[in-house]
């Protein structure tokens, strides 16, 4: 073990977060910000149509993806702008019939949970619905919690921190029978399982490029054909009128061409990627006092979301850090924050156990030699950091006791 961590390499282990542009993708964008495609592509002449006819070919790609009619995607900035458009304009739309009532996890990304929270000053009612301790809900839940005033219901597809992948085509049945819009956040499912919207009942689904192997700065909002609802950039005639502005068009071309690549080949992807991600969770679990966030098979194929007690978050990031590990403690968009993870408590998780999590995210790209270096940093990194750790002390003391289970 020692010989292979004094061989200092780089690992990253934090695709959830971001992931690399790959090579394919690269090549593809380039042409469009400079050369021949740097035209506008709202101009007639034939530099602007070029642009133009790229885009839509990059929206047929999108759609292709997702089972959807292309004249259903709306390329947005990101994924949490395609939320807030999504939600916001539903519930304003219904909020003339006097529907306004939402119903969410309480596990969401903030992009959702800051949405609905914004609304709630506006008058609006949110359901927040609590998740078992696996992080899974039951589509009885959504079904109970369905009102005569409800406008949308609104439930990630997996979740962004433990990898969770929730029964949406039930929960889609359900809100179909019972005429409510139904919005997904599928930014960290898509590429990573089969979607298809109509089978699945799907009548909004947000997405995000760099999920990808996208640039960072440009996502897709699916909207089912015939819901109307407020545009969200007045101006222009760009996306239909929907949402004014200039086209990103190198990056559209680019998500384009990264979503077909990521649809492509997810069985493949499956049976590659979980193996090795299981091989990560059986080793780290061999350590005293840890644990697996999250249900252990339906979740995402590169998700292993583990807490050792006594290791505290920030301290094992540094110290992988320094090994050339990039993981995670639990969402990028909270890093920062000295309180747990919002998703690990809805487990039912105390703070103790909460606070030292570790999010490692694997993808096609990793290599079996990349989950052993993975496998012994951490182990590393966890002894060293509980042998600095006064509750890992009074833990073995028996000072102290915390709820613990696996």
């Amino acid at each position: 073990m020692n010989e292979m961590l004094n061989k200092k390499r780089f690992v990253y282990a934090d695709n959830a977060a971001t992931t690399q542009i790959s090579e394919e993708v690269f090549q593809t964008m380039l042409p469009w910000l400079r050369e021949n495609g740097y035209g506008n592509p709202s101009s007639i002449y034939e530099l602007g149509r070029r642009a133009g006819f790229a885009i839509e070919d990059a929206r047929k790609k999108v759609a292709d993806a997702l089972g959807a009619q292309p004249n259903e995607i709306y390329f947005t900035g990101c994924g949490s702008e395609s939320d807030n458009w999504a939600i916001k304009g539903v519930a304003h739309k219904l909020a003339a019939k006097g529907k306004k009532h939402i119903i969410t996890s309480a596990f969401e990304h903030h992009a959702v949970l800051h949405t609905c929270a914004a609304l709630e000053k506006e008058g609006f009612e949110v359901t927040y619905l609590p998740v078992g301790p696996l992080g899974l809900l039951d589509p009885k839940q959504v079904a109970d919690a369905i009102r005569p005033d409800t406008a949308l219901v609104t439930i990630m597809y997996a979740n962004n921190e433990i990898g969770t992948i929730q029964p949406i085509p039930e929960i889609g049945a359900i809100c179909r029978e019972r005429g409510v819009l139904f919005h997904t956040d599928a930014v960290q499912a898509v590429g990573n399982v089969p979607i298809n919207v109509k089978e699945q009942q799907i009548d909004l689904l947000s997405l995000s490029g760099h999920k990808l192997h996208a640039p960072k700065g440009v996502g897709a909002l699916y909207i089912k054909k015939g819901i109307i609802f407020p545009n969200l950039i007045d101006g222009g005639e760009q996306e239909r009128g929907r949402r004014a502005g200039t086209e990103n068009v190198a990056s559209i071309i680019a998500l384009g061409r990264a979503i077909e690549l990521a649809c492509a080949d997810i069985p493949q992807k499956i049976a590659k990627v979980t193996p090795m991600r299981n091989r990560i969770i059986d080793a780290l679990l061999e350590l005293p006092m840890s644990r697996l966030n999250g249900d252990r098979e339906k979740r995402l194929m590169g998700n292993a979301n583990l807490s050792f007690v006594g290791a505290e978050g920030e301290a094992l990031l540094l110290g992988l850090d320094m090994m050339g590990v990039c993981a995670s403690s639990g969402s990028a968009c909270t890093t920062g924050s000295l309180d747990p993870s919002h998703v690990l408590l809805s487990l039912g998780l105390c703070h103790e156990v909460a606070h030292g999590s570790l999010r490692l995210t694997i993808s096609d790209w990793t290599t079996e030699e990349d989950v052993d270096y993975i496998i012994q940093a951490v182990k590393t990194v966890v002894e060293r950091t509980r042998n600095m750790s006064p509750l890992w002390e009074d833990l073995q003391t028996g000072k102290k006791t915390v709820p613990f289970s696996r």
